[in-house]
Protein backbone atom coordinates (compact mmCIF):
# COMPACT_ATOMS: atom_id res chain seq x y z
CA UNK A 1 0.00 0.00 0.00
CA UNK A 2 1.68 3.11 -1.14
CA UNK A 3 2.02 5.96 1.30
CA UNK A 4 0.93 8.34 -1.41
CA UNK A 5 -1.69 6.89 -3.74
CA UNK A 6 -3.26 8.70 -6.67
CA UNK A 7 -6.94 9.42 -6.53
CA UNK A 8 -9.12 6.37 -7.14
CA UNK A 9 -10.86 6.10 -10.50
CA UNK A 10 -14.43 7.32 -10.70
CA UNK A 11 -15.91 3.83 -10.86
CA UNK A 12 -14.32 2.98 -7.52
CA UNK A 13 -15.47 6.18 -5.88
CA UNK A 14 -19.04 5.57 -7.05
CA UNK A 15 -19.21 2.01 -5.81
CA UNK A 16 -20.67 3.29 -2.58
CA UNK A 17 -20.81 2.10 0.96
CA UNK A 18 -23.14 -0.75 0.04
CA UNK A 19 -20.27 -2.61 -1.61
CA UNK A 20 -17.94 -1.96 1.31
CA UNK A 21 -20.48 -3.55 3.63
CA UNK A 22 -20.73 -6.65 1.46
CA UNK A 23 -19.62 -9.73 3.30
CA UNK A 24 -16.12 -10.84 2.46
CA UNK A 25 -15.60 -14.52 1.90
CA UNK A 26 -15.19 -16.59 5.03
CA UNK A 27 -13.08 -19.65 5.32
CA UNK A 28 -14.40 -23.13 5.75
CA UNK A 29 -12.35 -25.86 7.25
CA UNK A 30 -10.94 -27.95 4.47
CA UNK A 31 -11.44 -31.69 4.86
CA UNK A 32 -8.58 -33.87 3.78
CA UNK A 33 -7.32 -37.38 4.36
CA UNK A 34 -4.39 -37.83 6.69
CA UNK A 35 -1.14 -38.55 4.90
CA UNK A 36 2.32 -39.56 5.97
CA UNK A 37 4.31 -36.64 7.35
CA UNK A 38 6.81 -35.06 4.99
CA UNK A 39 10.12 -34.18 6.50
CA UNK A 40 11.93 -32.40 3.72
CA UNK A 41 11.70 -31.06 0.22
CA UNK A 42 15.28 -29.94 0.28
CA UNK A 43 18.42 -30.52 -1.72
CA UNK A 44 21.56 -30.91 0.34
CA UNK A 45 24.33 -30.87 -2.24
CA UNK A 46 22.96 -29.13 -5.32
CA UNK A 47 23.12 -25.43 -6.06
CA UNK A 48 19.83 -23.57 -5.62
CA UNK A 49 20.16 -22.19 -9.11
CA UNK A 50 20.73 -25.62 -10.58
CA UNK A 51 17.19 -26.99 -10.69
CA UNK A 52 17.02 -29.18 -13.75
CA UNK A 53 20.75 -29.02 -14.38
CA UNK A 54 21.52 -32.69 -13.79
CA UNK A 55 19.82 -36.06 -13.95
CA UNK A 56 20.11 -36.46 -10.16
CA UNK A 57 17.26 -34.05 -9.52
CA UNK A 58 15.07 -33.25 -6.52
CA UNK A 59 11.83 -34.04 -8.38
CA UNK A 60 12.91 -37.69 -8.54
CA UNK A 61 12.61 -37.69 -4.74
CA UNK A 62 9.34 -35.82 -4.35
CA UNK A 63 7.09 -37.42 -1.71
CA UNK A 64 3.88 -39.07 -2.82
CA UNK A 65 1.22 -36.48 -3.58
CA UNK A 66 3.70 -33.68 -4.29
CA UNK A 67 4.10 -32.07 -7.69
CA UNK A 68 6.63 -29.53 -8.93
CA UNK A 69 6.07 -27.10 -11.80
CA UNK A 70 9.23 -25.33 -12.91
CA UNK A 71 8.88 -22.13 -14.94
CA UNK A 72 12.03 -20.76 -16.54
CA UNK A 73 12.84 -18.02 -18.99
CA UNK A 74 14.00 -19.16 -22.38
CA UNK A 75 16.14 -17.45 -24.96
CA UNK A 76 15.04 -19.54 -27.91
CA UNK A 77 16.00 -17.79 -31.16
CA UNK A 78 13.04 -16.10 -32.76
CA UNK A 79 10.96 -16.15 -29.57
CA UNK A 80 11.21 -13.06 -27.44
CA UNK A 81 10.54 -13.23 -23.71
CA UNK A 82 9.41 -16.84 -23.79
CA UNK A 83 9.29 -19.37 -20.97
CA UNK A 84 9.47 -23.14 -20.62
CA UNK A 85 7.26 -25.27 -18.37
CA UNK A 86 8.37 -28.56 -16.87
CA UNK A 87 6.30 -30.52 -14.40
CA UNK A 88 6.89 -33.64 -12.34
CA UNK A 89 4.56 -35.71 -10.18
CA UNK A 90 5.71 -39.30 -9.85
CA UNK A 91 5.46 -40.90 -13.30
CA UNK A 92 3.32 -38.04 -14.66
CA UNK A 93 5.46 -35.43 -16.37
CA UNK A 94 4.96 -32.56 -18.77
CA UNK A 95 7.23 -30.31 -20.84
CA UNK A 96 5.96 -27.25 -22.70
CA UNK A 97 8.54 -25.51 -24.83
CA UNK A 98 8.50 -21.75 -25.46
CA UNK A 99 6.13 -20.75 -28.21
CA UNK A 100 3.62 -18.17 -29.40
CA UNK A 101 1.38 -18.71 -26.34
CA UNK A 102 4.16 -18.98 -23.76
CA UNK A 103 5.46 -15.45 -23.68
CA UNK A 104 5.73 -12.75 -21.06
CA UNK A 105 2.17 -11.56 -20.47
CA UNK A 106 2.17 -8.17 -18.72
CA UNK A 107 -1.57 -7.87 -19.28
CA UNK A 108 -2.30 -10.69 -16.80
CA UNK A 109 -0.19 -9.32 -13.94
CA UNK A 110 -2.16 -8.44 -10.81
CA UNK A 111 0.21 -5.51 -10.50
CA UNK A 112 -2.00 -3.88 -13.14
CA UNK A 113 -4.71 -3.32 -10.54
CA UNK A 114 -3.43 0.11 -9.59
CA UNK A 115 -5.61 2.86 -8.27
CA UNK A 116 -6.14 5.80 -10.56
CA UNK A 117 -4.50 4.50 -13.73
CA UNK A 118 -4.95 0.74 -13.44
CA UNK A 119 -6.87 -1.65 -15.65
CA UNK A 120 -10.51 -2.48 -15.00
CA UNK A 121 -10.68 -5.62 -12.81
CA UNK A 122 -12.99 -7.44 -15.22
CA UNK A 123 -10.52 -6.91 -18.06
CA UNK A 124 -7.64 -8.26 -15.98
CA UNK A 125 -9.72 -11.32 -15.08
CA UNK A 126 -10.70 -11.90 -18.71
CA UNK A 127 -7.04 -11.57 -19.73
CA UNK A 128 -6.04 -14.19 -17.15
CA UNK A 129 -8.70 -16.62 -18.38
CA UNK A 130 -7.60 -16.12 -21.99
CA UNK A 131 -3.99 -16.79 -21.01
CA UNK A 132 -5.07 -19.92 -19.15
CA UNK A 133 -7.06 -21.30 -22.06
CA UNK A 134 -3.91 -21.13 -24.23
CA UNK A 135 -2.09 -23.60 -21.95
CA UNK A 136 -3.94 -26.81 -22.83
CA UNK A 137 -1.05 -29.21 -22.23
CA UNK A 138 -0.37 -27.76 -18.80
CA UNK A 139 -4.06 -27.90 -17.85
CA UNK A 140 -4.21 -31.53 -18.98
CA UNK A 141 -1.20 -32.44 -16.81
CA UNK A 142 -2.64 -30.69 -13.75
CA UNK A 143 -5.94 -32.50 -14.18
CA UNK A 144 -4.15 -35.84 -14.49
CA UNK A 145 -2.29 -35.29 -11.22
CA UNK A 146 -5.51 -34.05 -9.60
CA UNK A 147 -7.20 -37.29 -10.65
CA UNK A 148 -4.27 -39.29 -9.28
CA UNK A 149 -4.00 -37.63 -5.85
CA UNK A 150 -7.30 -35.89 -5.21
CA UNK A 151 -7.40 -33.53 -2.23
CA UNK A 152 -3.95 -34.72 -1.12
CA UNK A 153 -2.22 -33.05 -4.07
CA UNK A 154 0.33 -30.39 -3.13
CA UNK A 155 1.69 -28.32 -6.02
CA UNK A 156 4.90 -26.28 -5.76
CA UNK A 157 5.38 -23.67 -8.48
CA UNK A 158 8.99 -22.58 -8.87
CA UNK A 159 8.83 -19.55 -11.14
CA UNK A 160 12.04 -17.66 -11.86
CA UNK A 161 10.80 -15.75 -14.90
CA UNK A 162 9.87 -12.48 -13.22
CA UNK A 163 6.87 -12.32 -15.57
CA UNK A 164 4.35 -12.10 -12.70
CA UNK A 165 2.22 -14.92 -14.11
CA UNK A 166 -0.84 -15.37 -11.84
CA UNK A 167 -0.67 -19.13 -11.33
CA UNK A 168 -3.21 -19.17 -8.51
CA UNK A 169 -5.77 -17.76 -10.99
CA UNK A 170 -4.97 -20.31 -13.72
CA UNK A 171 -8.28 -21.69 -14.99
CA UNK A 172 -8.65 -25.46 -15.25
CA UNK A 173 -11.33 -27.09 -17.39
CA UNK A 174 -13.62 -29.55 -15.70
CA UNK A 175 -13.47 -33.25 -16.54
CA UNK A 176 -16.74 -34.80 -15.30
CA UNK A 177 -15.70 -38.30 -16.38
CA UNK A 178 -12.84 -38.08 -13.88
CA UNK A 179 -14.92 -36.35 -11.24
CA UNK A 180 -12.89 -33.15 -11.59
CA UNK A 181 -14.65 -29.79 -11.31
CA UNK A 182 -13.29 -26.90 -13.31
CA UNK A 183 -12.24 -23.63 -11.74
CA UNK A 184 -9.29 -21.58 -10.60
CA UNK A 185 -6.17 -23.53 -9.65
CA UNK A 186 -5.52 -21.78 -6.34
CA UNK A 187 -9.06 -22.57 -5.16
CA UNK A 188 -8.92 -26.23 -6.23
CA UNK A 189 -5.37 -27.25 -5.24
CA UNK A 190 -3.12 -26.35 -2.31
CA UNK A 191 -0.48 -24.28 -4.11
CA UNK A 192 2.77 -22.94 -2.74
CA UNK A 193 5.40 -20.95 -4.59
CA UNK A 194 9.16 -21.01 -4.56
CA UNK A 195 12.01 -18.98 -6.01
CA UNK A 196 15.75 -19.31 -6.34
CA UNK A 197 17.49 -18.11 -3.17
CA UNK A 198 20.77 -16.57 -4.22
CA UNK A 199 24.02 -17.37 -2.37
CA UNK A 200 22.22 -20.02 -0.29
CA UNK A 201 22.64 -23.78 -0.74
CA UNK A 202 18.91 -24.44 -0.61
CA UNK A 203 16.84 -25.97 -3.34
CA UNK A 204 13.21 -26.87 -2.74
CA UNK A 205 11.61 -25.49 0.44
CA UNK A 206 12.42 -27.25 3.69
CA UNK A 207 9.83 -28.11 6.29
CA UNK A 208 10.56 -26.33 9.59
CA UNK A 209 8.10 -28.69 11.32
CA UNK A 210 5.72 -25.84 12.16
CA UNK A 211 5.86 -22.09 12.39
CA UNK A 212 5.59 -22.15 16.17
CA UNK A 213 5.84 -19.46 18.85
CA UNK A 214 4.74 -15.90 19.43
CA UNK A 215 4.35 -12.94 17.09
CA UNK A 216 6.76 -10.12 16.35
CA UNK A 217 4.84 -7.37 14.61
CA UNK A 218 5.37 -3.94 13.12
CA UNK A 219 2.22 -1.94 12.30
CA UNK A 220 2.26 1.41 10.55
CA UNK A 221 -0.38 3.71 11.97
CA UNK A 222 -2.47 3.26 8.80
CA UNK A 223 -2.60 -0.50 9.47
CA UNK A 224 -3.33 -0.32 13.19
CA UNK A 225 -6.57 -2.21 12.51
CA UNK A 226 -4.50 -5.38 11.92
CA UNK A 227 -3.82 -5.48 15.65
CA UNK A 228 -7.34 -6.79 16.25
CA UNK A 229 -6.45 -10.11 14.65
CA UNK A 230 -2.98 -10.24 16.20
CA UNK A 231 -3.94 -9.11 19.72
CA UNK A 232 -4.00 -12.60 21.31
CA UNK A 233 -0.39 -13.11 20.22
CA UNK A 234 1.20 -9.64 19.98
CA UNK A 235 -0.07 -7.39 22.77
CA UNK A 236 2.38 -4.57 21.97
CA UNK A 237 3.25 -4.44 18.28
CA UNK A 238 6.05 -2.11 17.28
CA UNK A 239 4.93 1.25 15.97
CA UNK A 240 8.37 2.21 14.69
CA UNK A 241 10.49 0.26 12.26
CA UNK A 242 13.90 0.68 13.94
CA UNK A 243 13.06 -1.17 17.16
CA UNK A 244 11.25 -3.82 15.14
CA UNK A 245 14.37 -4.48 13.07
CA UNK A 246 16.47 -4.52 16.22
CA UNK A 247 14.20 -7.20 17.63
CA UNK A 248 14.80 -9.24 14.46
CA UNK A 249 18.54 -8.98 14.99
CA UNK A 250 18.47 -9.75 18.72
CA UNK A 251 16.01 -12.61 19.14
CA UNK A 252 14.40 -13.30 22.50
CA UNK A 253 11.39 -15.64 22.73
CA UNK A 254 10.67 -18.20 20.05
CA UNK A 255 8.71 -16.57 17.24
CA UNK A 256 6.28 -18.29 14.89
CA UNK A 257 5.15 -15.25 12.90
CA UNK A 258 6.89 -12.05 11.86
CA UNK A 259 4.21 -9.65 10.66
CA UNK A 260 4.61 -6.33 8.89
CA UNK A 261 1.60 -4.13 8.16
CA UNK A 262 2.88 -1.12 6.28
CA UNK A 263 3.07 0.63 2.92
CA UNK A 264 5.06 -0.88 0.10
CA UNK A 265 6.42 0.61 -3.08
CA UNK A 266 7.49 -0.96 -6.37
CA UNK A 267 9.60 0.17 -9.31
CA UNK A 268 11.54 -1.44 -12.12
CA UNK A 269 14.84 -1.40 -10.23
CA UNK A 270 15.77 -2.85 -6.86
CA UNK A 271 16.36 0.64 -5.49
CA UNK A 272 12.63 1.33 -5.94
CA UNK A 273 11.51 -1.55 -3.73
CA UNK A 274 10.48 -0.34 -0.29
CA UNK A 275 8.71 -1.57 2.83
CA UNK A 276 7.69 0.95 5.45
CA UNK A 277 9.88 3.58 3.83
CA UNK A 278 13.04 1.41 4.00
CA UNK A 279 14.68 0.21 0.82
CA UNK A 280 15.38 -3.37 -0.21
CA UNK A 281 19.11 -2.76 0.27
CA UNK A 282 18.56 -1.44 3.82
CA UNK A 283 16.63 -4.59 4.73
CA UNK A 284 19.30 -6.69 3.05
CA UNK A 285 21.93 -5.29 5.44
CA UNK A 286 20.06 -6.59 8.50
CA UNK A 287 21.20 -9.89 10.02
CA UNK A 288 17.74 -11.09 11.09
CA UNK A 289 19.16 -13.72 13.41
CA UNK A 290 15.66 -14.49 14.67
CA UNK A 291 14.68 -15.88 11.28
CA UNK A 292 17.82 -17.95 11.06
CA UNK A 293 17.10 -19.42 14.49
CA UNK A 294 13.31 -19.95 14.39
CA UNK A 295 12.59 -20.19 10.65
CA UNK A 296 9.47 -18.13 11.29
CA UNK A 297 6.70 -17.36 8.83
CA UNK A 298 7.01 -13.79 7.50
CA UNK A 299 3.74 -12.12 6.49
CA UNK A 300 4.10 -8.85 4.56
CA UNK A 301 0.79 -7.00 4.48
CA UNK A 302 2.16 -4.38 2.12
CA UNK A 303 1.38 -3.49 -1.47
CA UNK A 304 3.70 -5.06 -4.05
CA UNK A 305 5.61 -7.04 -1.39
CA UNK A 306 5.60 -10.14 -3.61
CA UNK A 307 6.95 -8.55 -6.79
CA UNK A 308 10.46 -9.11 -8.16
CA UNK A 309 12.80 -6.97 -10.24
CA UNK A 310 15.68 -7.87 -12.54
CA UNK A 311 18.85 -6.69 -10.77
CA UNK A 312 21.18 -6.50 -13.78
CA UNK A 313 21.54 -2.79 -13.03
CA UNK A 314 23.71 -3.84 -10.08
CA UNK A 315 25.74 -6.29 -12.11
CA UNK A 316 24.05 -9.62 -11.40
CA UNK A 317 21.72 -11.88 -13.31
CA UNK A 318 19.23 -12.34 -10.49
CA UNK A 319 15.65 -11.57 -9.60
CA UNK A 320 15.37 -9.76 -6.30
CA UNK A 321 12.40 -9.03 -4.10
CA UNK A 322 11.30 -9.10 -0.48
CA UNK A 323 10.13 -12.73 -0.60
CA UNK A 324 13.57 -13.86 -1.78
CA UNK A 325 15.25 -11.61 0.81
CA UNK A 326 13.37 -12.90 3.86
CA UNK A 327 13.59 -16.54 2.74
CA UNK A 328 17.32 -16.15 2.17
CA UNK A 329 17.67 -14.64 5.66
CA UNK A 330 16.17 -17.80 7.13
CA UNK A 331 12.38 -17.45 7.09
CA UNK A 332 10.64 -20.80 6.79
CA UNK A 333 7.91 -19.29 4.63
CA UNK A 334 6.59 -15.99 3.38
CA UNK A 335 3.13 -14.60 2.58
CA UNK A 336 3.24 -11.61 0.23
CA UNK A 337 0.95 -9.64 -2.05
CA UNK A 338 1.18 -9.54 -5.84
CA UNK A 339 0.16 -5.90 -6.24
CA UNK A 340 -1.63 -2.98 -4.64
CA UNK A 341 -4.66 -3.52 -2.42
CA UNK A 342 -7.05 -0.66 -1.68
CA UNK A 343 -7.12 0.34 1.98
CA UNK A 344 -10.81 -0.34 2.85
CA UNK A 345 -10.74 -3.73 1.16
CA UNK A 346 -7.35 -4.62 2.62
CA UNK A 347 -8.37 -3.94 6.22
CA UNK A 348 -11.35 -6.26 5.99
CA UNK A 349 -9.75 -9.00 3.91
CA UNK A 350 -6.40 -9.08 5.70
CA UNK A 351 -8.20 -9.20 9.05
CA UNK A 352 -10.17 -12.20 7.79
CA UNK A 353 -7.04 -13.81 6.34
CA UNK A 354 -4.94 -13.33 9.49
CA UNK A 355 -7.76 -14.62 11.68
CA UNK A 356 -8.08 -17.78 9.61
CA UNK A 357 -4.34 -18.30 9.12
CA UNK A 358 -3.77 -18.17 12.88
CA UNK A 359 -6.69 -20.53 13.63
CA UNK A 360 -6.83 -24.33 13.27
CA UNK A 361 -3.20 -24.97 14.05
CA UNK A 362 -3.24 -28.46 12.54
CA UNK A 363 -4.01 -27.22 9.03
CA UNK A 364 -1.15 -26.37 6.63
CA UNK A 365 -1.00 -22.76 5.45
CA UNK A 366 -1.24 -23.76 1.79
CA UNK A 367 -4.54 -25.50 2.50
CA UNK A 368 -5.89 -22.52 4.46
CA UNK A 369 -5.15 -20.21 1.56
CA UNK A 370 -6.82 -22.64 -0.85
CA UNK A 371 -9.96 -22.60 1.27
CA UNK A 372 -9.80 -18.80 1.51
CA UNK A 373 -9.75 -18.51 -2.28
CA UNK A 374 -12.46 -21.14 -2.72
CA UNK A 375 -14.80 -19.09 -0.54
CA UNK A 376 -14.06 -16.00 -2.63
CA UNK A 377 -14.99 -17.92 -5.79
CA UNK A 378 -18.17 -19.19 -4.17
CA UNK A 379 -19.20 -15.69 -3.17
CA UNK A 380 -18.40 -14.39 -6.64
CA UNK A 381 -20.79 -16.94 -8.08
CA UNK A 382 -18.66 -18.66 -10.70
CA UNK A 383 -16.92 -17.49 -13.85
CA UNK A 384 -19.68 -18.14 -16.37
CA UNK A 385 -20.82 -14.52 -16.21
CA UNK A 386 -18.22 -11.81 -15.59
CA UNK A 387 -19.48 -8.22 -15.19
CA UNK A 388 -19.00 -5.95 -18.19
CA UNK A 389 -16.96 -2.79 -17.90
CA UNK A 390 -19.96 -0.58 -18.71
CA UNK A 391 -23.70 -0.77 -18.30
CA UNK A 392 -26.09 -0.21 -21.21
CA UNK A 393 -26.22 3.48 -20.33
CA UNK A 394 -22.49 3.78 -21.00
CA UNK A 395 -21.56 4.29 -17.36
CA UNK A 396 -18.95 2.11 -15.71
CA UNK A 397 -20.49 -0.76 -13.75
CA UNK A 398 -18.86 0.27 -10.48
CA UNK A 399 -20.59 -2.38 -8.38
CA UNK A 400 -19.63 -5.14 -10.82
CA UNK A 401 -16.01 -3.97 -10.96
CA UNK A 402 -15.77 -3.94 -7.18
CA UNK A 403 -17.19 -7.45 -7.11
CA UNK A 404 -14.46 -8.68 -9.47
CA UNK A 405 -11.87 -6.75 -7.49
CA UNK A 406 -12.74 -8.61 -4.28
CA UNK A 407 -12.25 -11.91 -6.11
CA UNK A 408 -8.85 -10.87 -7.45
CA UNK A 409 -7.76 -9.60 -4.04
CA UNK A 410 -8.34 -13.07 -2.57
CA UNK A 411 -5.88 -14.51 -5.12
CA UNK A 412 -3.32 -11.76 -4.62
CA UNK A 413 -1.86 -13.34 -1.47
CA UNK A 414 0.95 -15.73 -2.42
CA UNK A 415 2.61 -18.23 -0.10
CA UNK A 416 6.26 -19.20 -0.49
CA UNK A 417 7.18 -22.23 1.56
CA UNK A 418 6.64 -25.91 2.25
CA UNK A 419 3.12 -27.11 1.35
CA UNK A 420 2.58 -29.05 4.57
CA UNK A 421 3.79 -26.55 7.19
CA UNK A 422 1.19 -25.29 9.72
CA UNK A 423 1.30 -22.16 11.90
CA UNK A 424 0.99 -22.70 15.65
CA UNK A 425 1.04 -19.44 17.56
CA UNK A 426 1.44 -19.10 21.30
CA UNK A 427 -0.88 -16.70 23.14
CA UNK A 428 0.91 -14.13 25.25
CA UNK A 429 -1.58 -14.27 28.12
CA UNK A 430 -1.04 -17.87 29.23
CA UNK A 431 1.90 -18.96 27.12
CA UNK A 432 -0.31 -21.52 25.46
CA UNK A 433 -1.09 -22.52 21.93
CA UNK A 434 -4.16 -20.81 20.51
CA UNK A 435 -6.21 -22.27 17.70
CA UNK A 436 -6.94 -25.82 16.72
Amino acid sequence: MNAEQPRAPRWMAEAGSAVRRAALPGLKAAVRREVSPVLHLRRTQESAAGLGRTAASPWSRLPEGFALLQVQRSHTPGIRDGYRLRGWCGPLKVTCEPGPTRLAAPGVSLGNLRRGDGEFPSEVLRAVLHWSDNQERLADWINRIRARHGADLRLIIWDDTGYELPWELFRLPGEPELGLPGGLLGALVAVSRWTTLHHVDLGLPRDPGAFQGGVLAYLHRDMAHDHIALAPYAPRPHKELTPFLKALDVPADRTGLVYMGCHGEYGHSVTRLQLGGRTWAEFNEEKMDLLRRDHSLVCLNACHSGRFVDNRAQGEEAWRGFAELFLRKGAGGCIVTAGAIGDPEARAMVHRLVTEVTARSWQPLAEKLRAFRAEAVEEFGGLAVIPSVRNDDGEVDAVGQKRVLRLLYAFMFHYYGHPRTPLRLVGHDEGRSIGG
